[in-house]
């Protein structure tokens, strides 16, 4: 179990020492984008899907929203992979999926 906690603690140093304060920003949009999905989808569970539209919305907004970003932090981390397009031009790409996505939900809830 000590060995667990060793991996961990290592991991977490070199995360904080070797990632830019940028990707790390990314990381925690990510997490919360990822943690509202799992609270909607506990609620819809415990509480039921009367509205079921709202909730394949909510559900769905949320986490292709976190997709998303995971694919913005593997645009900003490693540009080669995708033709050395710059920072900004990713992030650009991530607003106008994102707008079409909440385009998308909104015209879904009706």
């Amino acid at each position: 179990m000590s060995e667990i906690f060793t991996i961990l603690g290592e991991f977490v140093q070199t995360y904080q020492k070797q990632t830019q304060q940028k990707v790390k920003l990314i990381d925690a949009f990510a997490t919360f984008q990822l943690l509202t999905a799992l609270v909607q989808m506990f609620y819809m569970l415990l509480v039921g899907t009367f509205p079921f539209n709202s909730f394949l919305s909510g559900f769905g907004a949320s986490f292709i929203s976190f997709c998303l970003t995971i694919c913005l932090r593997k645009q900003v981390v490693s540009p080669k992979d995708f033709g050395n397009i710059s920072q900004e031009r990713a992030f650009a790409d991530y607003v106008v999926c994102n707008v079409v996505l909440f385009l998308t939900v909104f015209n879904f809830m009706g």
